[in-house]
């Protein structure tokens, strides 16, 4: 059947006379066809072995914070991957990391589960029980770290709010749909692409984060890091090749916390943020 681009149908009339009607379609039609049922199948799939998570009340939020004698005016924002919880950050060891290098810095472990995907709320629940609060305690300088998932969230609100925050670190995310990055791979990199759809979430995603590719002043600053065998590695790389080489990391690994704490060490060991003054250093934490 796909060798000869030919589909056979075979049709009853009300006379109970069978005809056979010749479609020809071009391979990769065809395949696009049979892909489009694949992908939806395995979202499917997918949602049936998600827990179902509520959104009704509000977000949960662990807080890590500084007791000084001046307070911290930047904020680290971590958003987890479908399947792990804020307290994760913690037993993995990304709290501890940041503290040991005495940044400047209040944090936020928000539960921003996989509920306010499916809900399409999670940019709208971010601001409200996040951003906003955040600028009103006097934060002036907010950082997201997400890892898979979360690094879809991060990016669905950097696109959406992009002067909300001043930079974000995604570890292994999640970027959508594979036919998309398929399709820049195809067209030469994110650099050279173009698409005339609109109206599709992802893709307005990838043509925002197209504007890494140039003149990027009024985005947030962007770091990535993904490890060499993880399952998202080549859309990843679409982004780490737009950005300056000192903003992507690239570790043996796959999607696992091993390969994770490796990147935030890594980020950490260059990452702009604030450090604690010399007479600071010894600031309770919250």
């Amino acid at each position: 059947i796909f060798s000869s681009g030919i589909v056979c149908g075979v049709f009853s009339s009300a006379h109970s006379e069978f005809r056979c009607v010749m479609y020809r379609y071009k391979w990769r039609t065809v395949m696009k066809f049979l892909l489009r049922f694949v992908c939806i199948f395995a979202w499917i799939g997918l949602q049936a072995c998600m827990p179902y998570r509520a959104t009704d009340g509000p977000m949960k939020i662990l807080e890590d914070t500084l007791d000084c004698a001046t307070r911290p005016t930047t904020l680290v924002v971590f958003l987890p991957g479908a399947y792990d919880t804020p307290q994760d950050f913690k037993d993995y060891g990304f709290v501890s990391a940041l503290r040991k290098r005495n940044i400047e810095a209040d944090v936020l472990l928000v539960d921003a589960h996989v509920g306010y995907f499916t809900n399409q709320q999670i940019v709208q629940r971010l601001e409200d029980e996040v951003i906003l609060p955040a600028k009103a305690r006097g934060y002036q300088n907010i950082w997201f770290v997400g890892i898979s998932l979360g690094g879809y969230g991060t990016l669905l609100y950097s696109m959406r709010k992009p002067a909300d925050i001043n930079g974000f670190f995604i570890m292994a995310p999640y970027m959508g749909p594979r036919d998309i990055p398929a399709e820049i791979y195809r067209q030469g990199g994110l650099k050279t692409w173009a698409s005339d759809v609109q109206g599709n979430m992802d893709i307005d995603l990838w043509r925002w984060l197209k504007g890494y590719s140039g003149a990027s002043s009024n985005m947030p600053q962007a770091y990535i890091g993904y490890g060499a065998s993880d399952r998202f590695e080549k859309p990843n790389q679409l982004l780490a090749d737009v950005l300056p080489r000192e903003r992507g990391f690239v570790i043996p690994g796959g999607h696992d916390w091993a390969t994770w704490q490796g990147l935030w060490n890594n980020f950490l060991e260059v990452a702009p943020l604030p450090k604690l003054a010399s007479d600071q250093k010894n600031c309770k934490v919250n």
